[in-house]
């Protein structure tokens, strides 16, 4: 008899038969002996296991059992990117590429970014730049020595800022006297309007056949470069066209004449306002060499740049090719100067496969959308050729 699959209730039935049958003469007592040695050791364990588990329950009672540790699959264990993280990744930065490079053959594919961005997607909307780019983008402005000074801006829409165009001092008043006279201040407004700066190249087809993330850095560092050098030229020319007298809808800069000479720089920083603090030179690379002479002329005995920064830019004309009455230096502070980017400083680029194709060329255009503007009177001042 298996007692192992019998019920407590029924072993102890049979151990109620088996003494009741030892008293029957014809008893096999060998028998009976060895089956009531079976239940008694059936009996005792499941008496040790009941025992067991009251004991467990107990402890999970107390909450004193240990918890086994249970290892995850790698697949569970890995965290889900975010989408600055996936846009870090060479893997997207490839896909990118790609993705680029479908738009030049005119059939834009841009499942794979999409595939790395997951949920994160913007479904049908701009696919996000890899992280690297916009570094790429963030160093070029800031490596600029002159647009890495100007006063830089996110806010979207037009600007228009305030600037003093003049005010009476202000006045000591003691106590007891008659007031003093109400201020008299003179208000302008600097509108900047955001445009877009647009700049293009040309690539072949060698180009096109690099690799994703190779072909991506190529694009952007030809795209920024170019429109860093135009917006970089316009801000100069912000400056170097300023009116004498300040007008309702301009701030204004002095205006000095004369030749490249030790004092000329110094004589034209003194029209500057006390808010001009971090003042630089600005000029043609071709015109260091006429101050020099001076400095050389004059046996060295002053430096005609005052051992401020010079920057040179060739937005303004060399001393030796400007007409007369043209600024061929400008000296002041570039925080006057503001740069405003509504939606970024990103580059945003279109393709133009058609134009060249005969010649196996593409058209890439770069566009950066941004306004720029003088916005303070008095932090610039103009040297002009007599």
């Amino acid at each position: 008899m298996n007692f192992k699959e019998m019920e407590v209730e029924a072993i102890e039935a049979r151990k109620a038969e088996i003494l009741t049958e030892l008293d029957s003469p014809e008893a096999n007592l060998d028998a009976l002996e060895e089956e009531m040695r079976a239940i008694n050791e059936e009996l005792e364990t499941r008496k040790s296991e009941a025992a067991k588990k009251a004991e467990l329950r107990k402890k999970i009672a107390e909450d004193v059992v240990p918890v086994k540790v249970i290892e995850k699959a790698p697949e569970e264990e890995r965290k889900k990117m975010d989408v600055k993280e996936i846009r870090e990744s060479t893997e997207y930065k490839k896909a990118y590429g790609e993705y680029l490079k479908s738009i030049i053959m005119g059939m834009p594919d841009d499942s794979e970014c999409r595939a790395l961005l997951t949920l994160n997607a913007p479904t049908g909307g701009q696919i996000p730049v890899p992280t690297s780019i916009e570094g790429r983008i963030q160093t070029a402005w800031e490596n600029d020595d002159i647009l890495s000074r100007v006063d830089r801006k996110f806010i979207a829409g037009n600007r228009q800022i305030p600037f003093e165009i003049s005010s009476s001092d202000a006045e000591e008043h003691a106590e007891g006297t008659e007031a003093p006279d109400e201020e008299e201040l003179s208000i302008g407004i600097a509108t900047l309007i955001p445009k877009n700066i647009k700049k293009w190249i040309y690539i072949s087809d060698e180009v096109v056949d690099m690799a994703g993330d190779e072909f991506v850095d190529y694009i952007y560092d030809e795209l920024t470069y170019r429109i860093v050098k135009e917006l970089r030229k316009k801000v100069v020319n912000d400056i170097a066209t300023l009116p004498q007298t300040a007008t309702r809808t301009s701030p204004a800069a002095a205006k000095i004449s004369g030749a490249p000479s030790l004092t000329i720089l110094s004589d034209a920083s003194d029209y500057l306002s006390d808010e001009a603090t971090d003042v630089v030179i600005i000029m043609n690379r071709l015109s260091r060499s006429a101050f020099v002479a001076a400095q050389v002329a004059g046996n060295f005995a002053f430096d005609p740049f005052m051992d401020l920064p010079v920057l040179f830019t060739s937005a303004l004309p060399a001393y030796s090719a400007a007409a007369s009455g043209a600024v061929y230096a400008i000296v002041g502070d570039l925080k006057g100067e503001e740069v405003n980017y509504p939606k970024g400083d990103n580059v945003l680029i279109k393709w133009d496969d058609l134009s060249k194709s005969e010649e196996d060329l593409i058209k890439v255009v770069g566009r950066q959308f941004a306004a720029h503007g003088v916005k303070a009177n008095g932090r610039f001042a103009l040297v002009a050729k007599a």
